[in-house]
């Protein structure tokens, strides 16, 4: 390991989306699953349809809220050396809080049209974290000033090329799923690539990657859930839940940065 070089290191990376990107093109166009909009729990409460997957989101809302919180006021001055590194974790949690009015309003009434903003924001909180932890292990003027700006608008054009291919009738969701999945893949890699962090720990990053998979495992088997619990609470819900502490284990990581010592 440490024989490798910086620009060893960077290779790799590059070797390594290079070819995911490449395999990407082998694989046939996928299109938005219509079952995916017949969620388990339709039951509405207080006049709210679908009323477990709706108010589940409220996690979403109090770790956004809490995250612009901490960045923004006197425990982010105490954090961030340069205000500058702040910059991709308020994006993250600015991101984090609107994916709770996004997916509230997809879990409302769910169709395509509405999966396009419960999908947005999430994109952006996707696309900011990545950058985040590029700017603190890899580079700083990389991650913030480069990569955070052109991944936001990578992400997004993800999400337009999928409606636009949807219109058409030929919807294709590979890109999306590519900036959806490809960062909990290459985290990893540029854990063990770059060891040193300063805000991005890497015994947290084990905890949002163990509770993201954990949501999307939920949400796989959301009837199967539901019918095991009695009825009480479907997978889907749950799968909100354990997102949101992924974003949480996100703030304990930033909440928990100190300033080098002088």
């Amino acid at each position: 390991m440490d024989r490798l070089t910086f620009t060893h290191r960077i290779l790799i990376l590059g070797i390594m989306f290079s070819a995911t990107l490449a395999a990407l093109g082998f694989v046939p166009p996928i299109p938005q699953d219509p079952n995916y909009h017949n969620l388990a729990d339709p039951r509405p409460y207080l006049g709210i349809p679908n009323f477990g997957d709706v108010t589940s989101n409220a996690g979403f809302l109090i770790v956004g809220v809490l995250g612009l919180m901490t960045v923004l006021g006197r425990k982010g001055r105490e954090i961030f050396t340069n205000r500058t590194d702040a910059l991709p974790y308020i994006v993250f949690f600015a991101g984090v809080g609107l994916v709770s009015i996004g997916s509230s309003y997809y879990h409302l009434v769910p169709d395509n049209d509405r999966l396009f903003w419960d999908r947005l924001p999430m994109t952006i909180a996707f696309t900011a974290l990545f950058s985040a932890i590029v700017a603190d292990r890899i580079d700083r003027t990389t991650g913030i000033k480069w990569l955070l700006p052109i991944l936001i608008a990578l992400g997004i054009a993800s999400l337009l090329y999928w409606d636009w291919t949807e219109s058409q009738g030929r919807g294709d969701l590979r890109f999306y799923g590519l900036v959806q999945f490809y960062p909990m893949i290459a985290l990893p890699v540029i854990c063990w690539l770059f060891p040193k962090a300063r805000y991005t720990g890497g015994g947290y990053l084990i905890w949002v990657i163990f509770w993201y998979a954990a949501a999307k495992v939920l949400e796989y088997f959301d009837a199967e859930i539901l019918a095991l619990l009695g009825g009480a609470v479907s997978g889907h819900s749950l799968k909100h839940l354990a997102a949101a502490m992924a974003t949480l284990a996100v703030l304990r990581m930033v909440a928990g940065s100190r300033r080098p010592a002088v």
